[in-house]
C-alpha cells in the first residue's frame, strides 16, 4: 500500500508535538476532570500516538486551553468517531465534543455549539490514474464517504444541484446508497475509505479537506468543485450548564488570537 509523503508528515507532526505537550492542562481551579470527545485519526487535528498513548493536534490543544480557562483541573480525551460521537454525547459518555464536528441544523436539534473555531471545505479526492477530471465525470460511478459523517448528505445535495443525480433514492442501507446517477459506499473508518480508493473499489472519496490531507500522496488529486463549507464547533448537550461555559471560553480564545495561533501552529500550509 502506498504511503508516499505520509511518513514524513507523521514525523513532522510528532516532532512539533514534543515541543508542546497536549496531554492535559494545568492551572485550573479544581472543578474536576472534563471528558472531551476527540478524534484519534486526523493528523494536525486529533491524532493518537499509540506508542506514547498521547493525543496531538489543533483540537487537542483547543480542548486543553478551553478546559483550563473553564477552571477544570484536568482533561480526559476520549476517542469518538463520526458514527459514535452523537450517541456518546447524548448518553453523557463525554461532556463535550471537539472532533471536526460541523455545525448543522440537524445537529442543533440535539446539541448546543460554540462559535466555529475552524472553517473547512468538503472535497472530492480521486486517484490520478482514473482520469477523472471534474465533478461531472462522477456520473454513473461509485463514491466513498465515511459512515456517520456530514459529507454524505452534503455530497448528495451538491450532486442534485448539479443535475448529476435525480431526486429519487433507489436503495439505501447503512453502508450503501444507490441514487439515480451515482452510488455511495459508506466506509466504517477513514483508513478503510483510503484502502477502498487505493484499490479502486470506489472511484472517488468525499471528505473534509483537513481529513483528506492525511491520506494524500503524489498519485491523488482534489477535484476543483467544493461540495460545501464546514464550520467546526464544540458541541455540548442542549441546554446544559456546560454550554454557556464552553461558548464563553471559545469566544475568548477567538477574540484574543489564541485559536488563530494554534491554527498557524498545526496548519502551516493553510
Amino acid at each position: 500500500m502506498r504511503r508516499k509523503g505520509r511518513t514524513a508528515a507523521l514525523l513532522t507532526v510528532f516532532a512539533m508535538a514534543v515541543m508542546t505537550a497536549a496531554s492535559g492542562c494545568g492551572g485550573g481551579s479544581g472543578k474536576g476532570t472534563l471528558r472531551v470527545g476527540v478524534r484519534d485519526d486526523i493528523m494536525n487535528f486529533g491524532y493518537l500516538n499509540e506508542t506514547t498513548g498521547k493525543y496531538y493536534g489543533l483540537e487537542i490543544d483547543i480542548a486543553a486551553e478551553m478546559t483550563d480557562r473553564m477552571g477544570y483541573s484536568d482533561v480526559e480525551y476520549i476517542t469518538v468517531t463520526p458514527d459514535t460521537r452523537k450517541d456518546m454525547l447524548l448518553a453523557g459518555d463525554v461532556d463535550c465534543v471537539v472532533a471536526t464536528y460541523s455545525i448543522a441544523d440537524t445537529r442543533l436539534e440535539y446539541f448546543d455549539f460554540s462559535d466555529p473555531y475552524y472553517t473547512d471545505n468538503t472535497v472530492v479526492v480521486v486517484e490520478k490514474s482514473t482520469m477523472i477530471e471534474d465533478i461531472y465525470d462522477l456520473k454513473g460511478l461509485n463514491i466513498g464517504t465515511m459512515a456517520g459523517a456530514n459529507a454524505s448528505p452534503l455530497l448528495a445535495t451538491k450532486l442534485f444541484e448539479l443535475g448529476i443525480i435525480g431526486e429519487n433514492v433507489i436503495s439505501n442501507t447503512d453502508t450503501f446508497t444507490q441514487y439515480e446517477g451515482v452510488s455511495v459506499t459508506k466506509a466504517p473508518s477513514y483508513q478503510d475509505l483510503d484502502v477502498l480508493l487505493e484499490q479502486g473499489r470506489v472511484d472517488a472519496a468525499c471528505m473534509d479537506s483537513c481529513i483528506a490531507q492525511t491520506y494524500m500522496d503524489d498519485d491523488r488529486m482534489f477535484l476543483d468543485t467544493v461540495i460545501a463549507e464546514q464550520e467546526y464547533g464544540v458541541a455540548t448537550q442542549k441546554g446544559s450548564d456546560l454550554s454557556g461555559e464552553v461558548k464563553s471560553a471559545i469566544r475568548e480564545m477567538l477574540d484574543d488570537g489564541t485559536i488563530d495561533s494554534l491554527i498557524t501552529k498545526w496548519n502551516w500550509e493553510k
